[in-house]
């Protein structure tokens, strides 16, 4: 009986402790971004309740050149997701459908492509930019994004395929769909939590991506908000509340849209988590 409570006691405080420890910097940012200036620069931090104030998202906001690099990274972002999971679902369609030579090597090579840093290649990237007469452009960070979360889009969904039986499509195909309406109306459907799930993992890497964007853009116009938010410092100095405004600004989009995808998200790659 004893071994029973302690087996559920020391899990349960792992897991408290560790969520502690993630949580509470997220809540330091926020609550940073919202306390005035006199609360932040002391020696008896305030905790909890202090005086809200949005001042430093005023000033975050008023920085100049956000609202352009704001549109800039939507942009870049949801046009790379959207490409790579067209890509990635008639991919892994194929690879989890089809048998043909050199099937494996394939998704032997989309694994190696994933597990390979982006940032060794940013000097190869930049020349190849640069030659194309493209620089300060987001054309080049638009494919190169999504080029970065293809091979775990493909992966993610090549999974999720293959826990679709394929006796549905079978069945769709003898009541007279033929192969491309028994993928619209049976197949796709069931993929959504697949979708939603590497959509999600693919707009956060897209959304901070910095090294690229970083070498690739120097115009201050045709950044994106990671760029923006590394310079932030330097123009506002100890601007403390100012900063911690904008890295709220930055991390919100993310944390709203894991807010509502969460379920489907875990959901789909651990019912994409099988054998193909």
């Amino acid at each position: 009986m004893k071994r029973s409570v302690l087996g559920r006691i020391w899990p349960n405080a792992t897991a408290i402790v560790l969520a502690i420890g993630f949580v509470f910097p997220v809540y330091w940012m926020f609550s940073t971004a919202f306390k005035p200036t006199g609360d932040i620069i002391t020696e008896d931090p305030v905790w909890f309740p202090f005086r809200a104030t949005f001042e430093h998202f005023s000033t975050a906001v008023d920085a100049p050149h956000f609202w352009t690099l704001a549109r800039n990274s939507v942009v870049v972002t949801v046009l790379a997701v959207a490409m790579a999971l067209v890509i990635a679902l008639l991919a892994s369609f194929v690879l989890v459908r089809m048998r043909f030579k050199g099937r494996k090597s394939m998704i032997l090579t989309f694994m190696i492509a994933q597990m390979a840093p982006w940032e060794v290649m940013v000097i190869s990237i930049y020349l190849i930019v640069r030659d194309a007469g493209m620089l300060n452009s987001l054309v080049p960070l638009t494919l190169f994004y999504m080029m970065m979360v293809l091979p775990f889009t493909i992966l993610t969904l090549r999974g999720y395929v293959a826990a679709v039986p394929k006796s549905l499509e079978e069945s769709a195909l003898v009541d007279g769909c033929n192969r491309r309406q028994a993928f619209t109306k049976i197949i796709f459907p069931l993929l959504a939590p697949g979708l939603m799930a590497t959509s999600l993992f693919g707009f956060i890497t897209a959304w901070n991506e910095f090294p690229l964007v970083l070498v690739l853009n120097k115009d201050p116009e045709m950044g994106t908000l990671p760029l923006w938010l590394s310079q932030f410092q330097s123009q506002f100095g100890n601007d403390w509340g100012a900063t911690m405004a904008a890295a709220s600004l930055f991390a919100l989009p993310i944390l709203i849209l894991f807010l509502f995808l969460q379920r489907k998200a875990v959901s789909g790659l651990t019912d994409g988590a099988v054998k193909g």
